[in-house]
Order: C-alpha cells, then structure tokens, then sequence
C-alpha cells in the first residue's frame, strides 16, 4: 500500500498530536496510509554519539523512509519564528537525497506549533518549505475551501496545518486544529496518489 511519511519533531507533543491527525486524514483516503517517524533531538554539547531510539512514539526516520514514501508532511515546533533545530539538522543531512532527486515531484506539506497566537507560526511553516523546494517537491497547502480555515481562532493556515498550545502548553489540538490538520493529510494523499499514477 502506498505510503506517506509524517515525519515531525516534538517536544511538548502537540507537534507529534497534529501528526496523528495528519496520519489519521491520510488514512482516510481509500487506499493510502501514514508512516510515522521523528527525527532525534541535538544538543549544543554532544554527550553520546547517538541518541537512544525513543521508548515509545514514532522510530527515528532513516534513508529508506524518503525513498519509500510517495509523498511526505514535516512538522516541528516554532522556535523564534523558525523550524526546530532537530528538524534543521535533518534537512542540513540530506545532501545526498538532493545530489539523487529521492524527493522530486513528491507533494509535501508541513505542520508547526506555538505557545502563542502570533508566536511565528507561518514564517516557520515557510521555513520548512524552502529546503522542500530544493529537493523538487510539490508544496500542498490548505485551501480556503477548506471551511475551517475561515472560523478557527486558533491555528490552521494555508501555509500548513498549526496549533496554537497557549501559556499552559497544552498540547491537545482544538476541533478546527484538528479538522483542518486531517484534511491536510486527506489533501496530501490524494495530490500524491494522482502523482503516483
């Protein structure tokens, strides 16, 4: 069965929430399903020469994930108005995924989370659309069409699926969060079946 990575980084887990829902709207379209895998965390002074594979959640994305997958969505927190700097640091290592076009003419889509309203969402979902472009992919947004996308007063942009976690960090996507971030997944699905075909 034709696969899409979801692949995200989360710390306070509404990054790795949004990637269920992701999942969940891609599982929706008949015959497509989500791979989901994450991307270790860094750290400014590096104490072993990897990180352990996580006990629970989504297993570290390897080489073979991209390969795989016929089209993918990455998700990070917002951190000052840009990427995380575990998903940085994934996108800085695939110079050999770009050097052979593993990723062109795939669709992808990206998702985020902030601690406020107007904590940098879209210039972080930008962000992480640029290295996507350079590998050649096909960036699929959420249209207006999309009734949620007018009415939520949380996250949700055109630019990807968001959520907005508030000062008690809660991580737990809203109704309109949630609907928009399985309708993006739906999106995504369906833009990479037709491309698959």
């Amino acid at each position: 069965m034709p696969e899409i990575l979801v692949l995200y980084y989360s710390r306070g887990g509404s990054v790795a929430r949004l990637a269920r829902q992701i999942a969940r709207g891609i599982g929706e379209v008949d015959g497509m399903s989500a791979r989901l895998r994450t991307v270790p965390p860094v750290a400014p002074v590096t104490r072993t020469s990897a990180p352990p594979v996580p006990e629970d959640g989504a297993p570290y994305v390897e080489a073979q994930d991209l390969e795989e997958c016929i089209g993918l969505a990455v998700g990070s927190p917002t951190r000052f108005g840009n990427m995380a700097a575990p998903m940085k640091h994934w996108f800085d290592g695939l110079g050999a995924q770009w050097a052979s076009g593993t990723l062109v003419g795939k669709p992808a889509a990206v998702f985020t989370s902030t601690a406020t309203l107007h904590g940098g969402q879209e210039s972080t979902l930008l962000s992480m659309h640029v290295p996507l472009l350079h590998h050649g992919c096909v960036i699929v947004g959420i249209p207006y069409t999309e009734p949620a996308l007018s009415s939520t007063r949380g996250g949700g942009t055109p630019y990807g699926a968001s959520h907005v976690a508030g000062g008690n960090d809660d991580p737990q996507p809203t109704e309109d969060e949630a609907t928009l971030a399985r309708a993006l997944g739906g999106r995504l699905a369906q833009v990479a079946r037709k491309l698959a075909s």
